[in-house]
């Protein structure tokens, strides 16, 4: 059976338009989802501005209703679908490294049709369940927010097993993300330095418990002392240049943002202080199952972060409203489809 529906395409230009699309039924190992909420994410903007060819959306949660043959999820089962469309049988994935997959069928709402649309068709092994106590909208939190951040903590802790200080470039969501998970994470008495040019976004993450500071000001940055670890969320070279200039001895700079590049000193920024420069990309499938019991125990001061909820119907006004850079998540909501 061919679901037919009306789904936002973004044909370029910063504009949406809502066209027929048609979904099929899930084939062996696949499940169909009704996407109910949808974060929006900075990667978003280049298919908004620049035109996508499929509908968009990567940081899904939505209620099964469909299910292929060889699937074990019930339909009506509730939960979010991870980004990376992995084999899970090559070396990476073997290894639980799924985010580092070697055969990839696809990134979900990235290079195939995602969580905008009426319907999403995902294969069960990138679909995890959630308990009921979490509403759809939060549960995407799950994602880049939680999922992401953990994971570059998680990579920072390979080099620094103490850490005590910590600092973040880039005030945005995946920056907020670091802020909530790095306190819960290592609790309140570890400061979390977090730098940004909008004064606004300083200002919310500060209601996390971050000590705001302004990237242009010289002073400020130098007040930041020398952390242990950096983490760029700016994907901006200066950022990323100020970072390893902060960086105190034995420090390491984990790279979460794409973008820019960086150019190293090996002897100064490497050698002499042993700095280490990482990169983390996403995060492993397996790990969600921890931050789901830290989103049950923590869901108040992670829902937090969304700041901003839309219908669907209302899309336009959400990325306008995301882009202009005073919010935190904003999250667009659907009714269910059947």
């Amino acid at each position: 059976m061919t679901h037919t529906a009306q789904a936002p395409i973004f044909p370029g230009g910063g504009t949406i338009q809502l066209v027929g699309r048609s979904y099929r039924d899930p084939s062996e190992g696949e499940l169909l989802i009704s996407p109910r909420a949808n974060a929006i994410c900075g990667t978003d903007r280049g298919m908004f501005l620049d035109g996508a060819g499929h509908v968009p959306g990567h940081e899904t949660a939505g209620v099964v209703i469909g299910a292929g043959a060889g699937t074990s999820t019930p339909v009506g089962t509730r939960g979010v679908v991870y980004l990376m469309d992995y084999c899970g049988v090559c070396r990476s994935c073997l290894l639980g490294a799924t985010n580092q997959c070697l055969n990839k069928r696809g990134d979900m709402g990235i290079n195939v049709d995602g969580g905008y649309g009426p319907y999403e068709v995902v294969h069960e092994s990138n679909f995890f369940t959630i308990t009921d106590d979490i509403a759809l909208d939060t549960a995407t939190m799950l994602l880049d927010v939680m999922g992401t951040s953990s994971h570059a903590l998680g990579r920072a802790e390979l080099v620094r097993p103490d850490i005590e200080s910590i600092y973040i470039a880039g005030a945005g969501p995946i920056g907020l993300g670091l802020v909530v998970m790095a306190k819960i994470r290592y609790g309140s008495g570890i400061p979390v330095f977090i730098s940004d040019v909008s004064k606004w976004r300083r200002d919310f993450a500060e209601s996390f418990g971050a000590v705001p500071v302004d990237a242009t000001d010289p002073a400020a940055m130098r007040a930041v002392g020398r952390p242990d670890v950096a983490f760029d969320a700016s994907g901006k070279e200066v950022a990323r240049r100020a970072a390893l200039d902060v960086l105190g001895k034995r420090g390491v700079l984990v790279c979460v943002g794409h973008g820019e590049t960086v150019t190293l000193n090996v002897s100064s920024d490497l050698l002499e202080p042993e700095h280490a420069v990482l990169g983390s990309e996403y995060f492993r499938y397996d790990e969600l199952a921890v931050n789901l019991e830290l989103l049950r125990a923590h869901q108040d001061v992670v829902s937090r972060v969304i700041t901003h909820r839309f219908p669907i119907e209302e899309l336009d006004e959400a990325f306008a409203l995301f882009l202009a850079g005073e919010t935190g998540k904003v999250v667009v909501t659907q009714e269910g489809a059947e």
